[in-house]
Protein backbone atom coordinates (compact mmCIF):
# COMPACT_ATOMS: atom_id res chain seq x y z
CA UNK A 1 0.00 0.00 0.00
CA UNK A 2 1.13 3.72 -0.93
CA UNK A 3 -0.12 7.04 0.14
CA UNK A 4 1.03 10.46 0.33
CA UNK A 5 0.27 12.92 3.27
CA UNK A 6 0.68 16.42 4.04
CA UNK A 7 1.82 16.21 7.81
CA UNK A 8 1.29 19.17 9.56
CA UNK A 9 3.80 19.97 12.36
CA UNK A 10 3.36 23.72 13.53
CA UNK A 11 0.47 23.07 15.72
CA UNK A 12 2.14 20.64 17.51
CA UNK A 13 6.31 21.42 17.92
CA UNK A 14 4.52 25.13 19.23
CA UNK A 15 3.71 23.10 22.40
CA UNK A 16 7.41 22.39 22.91
CA UNK A 17 10.56 24.70 23.86
CA UNK A 18 12.10 26.72 21.20
CA UNK A 19 15.04 24.45 21.33
CA UNK A 20 13.42 21.60 21.06
CA UNK A 21 10.70 22.20 18.33
CA UNK A 22 12.26 19.90 15.78
CA UNK A 23 12.42 16.78 17.95
CA UNK A 24 9.08 17.41 18.93
CA UNK A 25 8.29 17.71 14.88
CA UNK A 26 9.90 14.22 14.16
CA UNK A 27 8.04 12.60 16.98
CA UNK A 28 4.78 14.61 15.31
CA UNK A 29 5.72 12.62 12.47
CA UNK A 30 5.92 9.48 13.59
CA UNK A 31 3.12 9.41 15.61
CA UNK A 32 0.97 10.59 12.64
CA UNK A 33 1.78 7.91 10.31
CA UNK A 34 1.40 5.48 13.43
CA UNK A 35 -1.94 6.39 13.49
CA UNK A 36 -2.90 6.92 9.89
CA UNK A 37 -1.17 3.64 8.49
CA UNK A 38 -2.13 1.06 11.61
CA UNK A 39 1.49 0.14 12.62
CA UNK A 40 3.82 0.67 15.11
CA UNK A 41 6.67 0.21 13.34
CA UNK A 42 7.45 3.45 11.07
CA UNK A 43 10.92 4.25 9.74
CA UNK A 44 11.54 7.71 8.48
CA UNK A 45 13.90 7.73 6.15
CA UNK A 46 17.10 10.21 6.35
CA UNK A 47 15.59 12.45 3.55
CA UNK A 48 12.37 13.55 5.54
CA UNK A 49 14.85 13.84 8.29
CA UNK A 50 17.46 16.38 6.78
CA UNK A 51 14.45 17.96 5.34
CA UNK A 52 13.08 18.86 9.00
CA UNK A 53 16.74 19.75 10.53
CA UNK A 54 17.90 21.60 7.62
CA UNK A 55 17.01 24.98 9.54
CA UNK A 56 18.36 23.67 13.16
CA UNK A 57 15.94 22.75 16.26
CA UNK A 58 14.27 25.73 16.56
CA UNK A 59 13.07 26.65 13.33
CA UNK A 60 11.50 22.77 11.79
CA UNK A 61 8.82 23.86 8.48
CA UNK A 62 5.04 24.15 9.29
CA UNK A 63 4.62 21.09 6.90
CA UNK A 64 6.16 18.21 5.30
CA UNK A 65 4.71 15.92 2.61
CA UNK A 66 5.94 12.17 2.32
CA UNK A 67 5.48 8.93 0.53
CA UNK A 68 4.37 6.58 2.91
CA UNK A 69 4.75 2.63 1.90
CA UNK A 70 3.52 -0.49 4.15
CA UNK A 71 4.37 -3.86 3.41
CA UNK A 72 3.01 -7.40 4.26
CA UNK A 73 4.83 -7.19 7.56
CA UNK A 74 2.87 -3.90 9.02
CA UNK A 75 6.57 -2.11 8.48
CA UNK A 76 5.77 1.69 7.12
CA UNK A 77 8.40 3.72 5.21
CA UNK A 78 8.00 7.08 4.78
CA UNK A 79 10.69 9.32 2.32
CA UNK A 80 10.19 12.70 1.07
CA UNK A 81 7.28 13.45 -1.74
CA UNK A 82 9.26 13.91 -5.01
CA UNK A 83 6.96 14.59 -7.77
CA UNK A 84 8.44 13.18 -11.01
CA UNK A 85 8.01 14.29 -14.91
CA UNK A 86 6.97 11.77 -17.32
Amino acid sequence: MERVYTIPLRREYRKAAIWRRTKRAMNEVRTFLSKHMKSDDVRIGTDVNEFLWKHGGKNPPHKVKVTVTKDENNVVKASLFTQSNG
